[in-house]
């Protein structure tokens, strides 16, 4: 369980720091996907609810330092992802295509109406999604799309992300 936090948490810096550089030089309509948040949902997904909210905690601190965001918010945002993800672990079989692109939008959405109720509560420095624009839609197919590709990198990473039986 600590190896797959471990290398959970890695991938997602990496993912992070591409998300930040590279993949913002090529934004559609300045949306980028949210590889890090899908990471952490495979992660999730594969070993449970505790590698979800450990590994979605690490990551999510590291990324509140390398973002501009209040300290924490990523942290939260990404743990209650991990947990509810973890939650079906086992519940499905992990195809190719749907069940990447169904996990990852639903994390997505859960992302984006955490952001909108933490935004009621701190509406002067939580940045929430506007739902009638289409940034949040755009941010859901982005998701959507990259995500049977880094379900299918992550599965060959089986060595050093072992699943949790």
């Amino acid at each position: 369980m600590v190896r797959s936090i471990i290398w959970t948490v890695i991938f997602s810096i990496i993912a992070g720091i591409l998300q930040s550089t590279l993949i913002a030089k090529i934004a559609f309509l300045n949306v980028i996907p949210d590889l890090a948040l899908c990471i952490v949902v495979f992660s999730a997904y594969i070993n449970g609810t505790m590698t979800g909210q450990v590994s979605g905690f690490f990551s999510g601190i590291l990324l509140d330092f390398l973002s501009a965001s209040p300290l924490g918010l990523n942290c939260l945002v990404r743990t209650l992802i991990g947990a509810l993800t973890g939650l079906f672990k086992g519940a499905f079989f992990l195809d190719i295509i749907f069940m990447p692109v169904i996990l990852c939008s639903a994390a997505t959405l859960i992302k984006a109406l955490i952001l909108l109720l933490l935004n009621l509560i701190f509406p002067l420095s939580v940045p929430a999604y506007p739902f009638l624009s289409s940034t949040l839609w755009i941010e859901i197919g982005l998701n959507s799309l990259s995500a049977p590709l880094l379900f299918f990198l992550l599965k060959q990473f089986k060595f050093i992300l072992p699943e949790r039986s």
